[in-house]
């Protein structure tokens, strides 16, 4: 292993944040309150603010309300500018691991479909999309005028990223099946590693946070559909960053400072689910106003999906 986890500080914090989004994640299941057509509206919102947020961290500058107006119109195909295109390939990236997040097992070849396929409309990128980088990809600082001054972070260098994914991928996936670290941990681990090696030539950022919902729902937190994580990250950008650089610069020394990203992402998964419990509580507000008749009608669509006018009648 090139990185050590038993440096990893279990503390009162970690163990609370956790403890709190696996209270969530049991109550999600019992909930039951929301109609599939309520249900529906609040994914929606919430992958339009995902789509969002995660392409302007990366400098896209369209608004959710353009993004909106986008997908409602996607099946055109036809994106004039990069912010579009990338736009249109998270979204289709997205839909595909809410649909299929079981299907898709943690693999090196599917983590490079997912690439393919965030980058499937970006001419730019067609050389070297779903494939590991060739050319050394360090992230730069650049003045107000575009120049660059300087190189923040140094990435795995194109030699390395292949056995590196390797090690990372195969850690990830004996680390969850033996159970040995909480999957919140294991996943905010393997989040900073990738992004540290920064596999791809382009679309990094992007497809951490992909790859991030997908291991959130195989680990069984279905509830992160519904709320932006990105959203979070887009908030509280400089605090992503720092924690990223703080724990990125000791990975690959002999005790890595895990604590500053755990503790971030930690609480940015608390800060998603904090913001989808207020959604829920006022459709439950809603609910209680409802009249009798109202109600059933609820009860009825909670059951049997959409209902005609017909069905109701009866």
């Amino acid at each position: 292993m090139s990185f050590n986890t038993n440096s990893l500080k279990i503390t009162p914090e970690v163990l609370s944040l956790i403890s709190e989004l696996d209270e969530f994640k049991g109550a999600w299941r019992s909930l039951g309150t929301l109609v599939p057509e309520r249900l529906s509206a609040l994914r929606r919102v919430a992958t339009i603010e995902s789509i969002g947020s995660s392409t302007r961290i990366e400098g896209s500058k369209l608004s959710d309300s353009e993004i909106s107006q986008l997908l409602n119109n996607i099946e055109i195909k036809k994106f004039d500018t990069r912010d579009e295109q990338e736009v249109a390939g998270y979204a289709g990236v997205m839909e595909t691991i809410f649909s299929h997040s079981e299907e898709i097992a943690f693999t090196e070849n599917h983590i490079k479909q997912l690439h393919r396929d965030l980058l499937v409309y970006s001419s730019k990128d067609e050389r070297h999309r779903g494939s590991y980088k060739t050319n050394p990809n360090n992230v730069s600082a650049f003045d107000a005028e575009g120049n660059e001054i300087g190189i923040v972070f140094e990435t795995a260098s194109p030699f390395d990223t292949p056995g590196l994914m390797t090690e990372l991928v195969d850690w990830v996936n004996i680390t969850m099946d033996e159970h040995q670290l909480h999957p919140l941990l294991i996943i905010s681990i393997f989040t900073v590693v990738f992004l540290e090696i920064h596999p791809f030539q382009d679309g990094n950022g992007r497809l951490s946070r992909v790859l991030t919902t997908l291991l959130l729902l195989r680990s069984g937190y279905s509830y992160v559909p519904y709320s932006s994580l990105e959203s979070e990250i887009e908030q509280t950008k400089e605090s992503y960053y720092q924690a990223l650089r703080n724990t990125q610069s000791t990975i690959r020394t002999d005790t890595p400072d895990w604590q500053p990203w755990v503790i971030y992402f930690l609480h940015a998964l608390k800060k998603q689910k904090q913001r989808l419990q207020v959604k829920i509580e006022r459709e439950k507000i809603l609910v209680a106003t409802l009249p009798e008749l109202s109600l059933k009608i609820l009860e009825l669509a909670k059951e049997h999906g959409r209902l005609t006018i017909s069905q109701i009648i009866k």
